[in-house]
């Protein structure tokens, strides 16, 4: 089975928020890190709080084209326009690219509209666009994809806020499971064990794993882990999924652990 992480950060800079690890995390040590685990590639989000994030993940892109892939980000500010979005995906490695639709300014953006060129960017191109939002948009989110249907939606952590626990992290689950209807948004069930409460195998969360894939199905919900602000051991978030879900077995395991994003992405 070929596992792929669906979300990962790299970065160098010293300015990690206090939930993630506080050294940088390089290419390096994620490389040796999979390996222990046994992990084969990893989507990298570049880091929100390091400028040079994107510089570094297409380094490691073009180092590593067959364990890293990347989803990059820019500042959604008055300079970004289509052309932004075409020059970014030029880049090495660039399957798409990932938001995080969390300030003031930002939910505005989605809701106001200002935001459609991007969504008609990825649209007209059909690139995937990952997004970190918070459950009360959700509904936008669905009204998003309605209108831009070729676009292919990745939301982050079930849009489990990394503070949220059981059972407040499913208190929205209704709302993303309602979601699934639009074929062009998917899942990632990444950053699960932050949100348990208890220890491996993280039983508390197995409920609301199995009512996502019942709604998603393997082809649109992704493993992953965010690592870099867990804290259990990344074999652990492997086998949570691999060995200790008794419902996830054959080709959805497959779909589920790394086939699925590859085919969502066109990591090939």
């Amino acid at each position: 089975m070929h596992i792929i992480d669906a979300q990962i950060h790299l970065w160098t800079g010293t300015h990690a928020p206090r939930h993630h690890w506080r050294a940088p995390y390089t290419m390096e040590t994620a490389l040796s890190d999979m390996k222990a685990a046994g992990i084969h590639r990893a989507v990298n989000c570049p880091a929100v709080w390091d400028t040079g994030s994107n510089d570094y993940a297409v380094q490691a892109a073009q180092l590593h084209p067959d364990r890293f892939a990347t989803l990059g980000w820019f500042p959604l500010d008055d300079d970004a326009n289509e052309s932004l979005v075409d020059r970014w995906l030029a880049r090495p490695g660039m399957k798409g690219l990932r938001f995080l639709l969390a300030t003031p300014d930002s939910v505005q953006q989605l809701t106001n509209g200002a935001l459609d060129w991007l969504w008609s960017a990825a649209h007209q191109r059909e690139f995937p666009v990952g997004l970190m939002v918070m459950p009360q948009l959700l509904p936008a989110i669905g009204e998003v994809a309605a209108r831009f249907p070729n676009m292919r939606l990745l939301l982050d952590h079930l849009s489990v806020s990394p503070f949220t626990k059981l059972p407040d992290a499913a208190a929205h689950l209704d709302a993303l499971l309602a979601l699934a209807r639009h074929p062009n948004i998917a899942v990632k069930a990444t950053g699960i064990p932050s949100m348990a409460t208890d220890a491996y195998p993280f039983s508390s969360t197995h409920a609301m794993l199995r009512h996502t894939f019942d709604a998603y199905g393997a082809e649109r919900m992704f493993w992953g882990t965010d690592i870099t602000r867990l804290h259990c051991n990344w074999r652990d978030c492997v086998t949570m999924f691999t060995e200790e879900l008794p419902w996830l077995n054959g080709r959805d395991l497959e779909l589920v652990m790394g086939a699925a994003i590859a085919n969502w992405i066109g990591w090939h």
